[in-house]
């Protein structure tokens, strides 16, 4: 056992500054808090954000040319009103169509009581 660890302390001695080193770039790259694979990490977010700020403009762009066709014509408004908001004209029906789970399921239950 005196052998071994004669010969490791003789190794450590003889390359005390590579390991050093070593042990430094270990725990900076990959221990500290700014590491390499925190950097990684980060840029993986950055790439993400960028994609989601290019949909919201994308977004942007549609909303303000639909608002500039509703202060434009009024009729356009009105369209809008009755499409998103099952708003209607005096002369009209709607019909909401649902393909919810629970009005499928509750469908299929009224189906069972039908009488001829």
């Amino acid at each position: 056992m005196g052998k071994i660890a004669s010969n490791i302390w003789h190794l450590i001695k003889r390359f005390k500054y590579q390991i050093t080193i070593i042990i430094g770039v270990l725990l900076v790259g990959f221990l500290d808090e700014d590491s390499i694979m925190k950097y990684i990490e980060l840029e993986y977010q950055i790439s993400d954000l960028k994609t989601e700020i290019a949909k919201y403009e994308g977004q942007y762009q549609k909303d303000s040319e639909e608002l500039k066709r509703m202060q434009r014509d009024p009729k356009e408004m009105a369209r809008i009103a009755r499409e998103r908001y099952f708003m209607k004209k005096d002369n009209e029906d709607i019909f909401v169509l649902s393909t919810d789970e629970k009005a499928s399921d509750t469908d299929n239950n009224n189906d069972d009581e039908t009488t001829e």
